[in-house]
């Protein structure tokens, strides 16, 4: 049950970064982060999540997550309030790396925390 609900996770986040993206601007959430805090936040949140649920193809989450960016970010020229920009993207795929290399890290330190100790 903890498996189907951790692989559910990134996809969840997926759908609402895409939502979020597509959206008309006024349903845009508000926050007081800066707007490139949130989009590299979100793609480093969704990237965490992607590389926890699926530790053995983490590179290929981040390859994919990487060049996402630029085709959710392309997904705005479907909405006429919303506008594709090469910089939004560069910060999105930002965070995309990163949260692939925190999501990295975190797997290796709980497949150490796992293994018996050896006497």
């Amino acid at each position: 049950m903890t498996s189907r609900i951790f692989k559910f996770l990134p996809w969840l986040a997926l759908a609402a970064v895409i939502f979020v993206t597509v959206s008309p601007i006024r349903l845009r959430p508000q926050d007081f982060a800066s707007v490139d805090i949130d989009r590299a936040g979100a793609f480093a949140v969704m990237a965490l999540l992607f590389v926890l649920a699926y530790p053995r193809q983490w590179l290929l989450c981040a390859i994919l997550l990487v060049v996402g960016a630029g085709g959710i970010e392309l997904l705005q020229y479907l909405s006429p309030t919303r506008h594709a920009n090469l910089d939004d993207a560069a910060v999105k795929a930002a965070g995309a790396v990163i949260g692939s290399i925190v999501g990295l890290v975190a797997n290796r330190m709980i497949t150490r925390f796992r293994q018996p100790a050896a006497a």
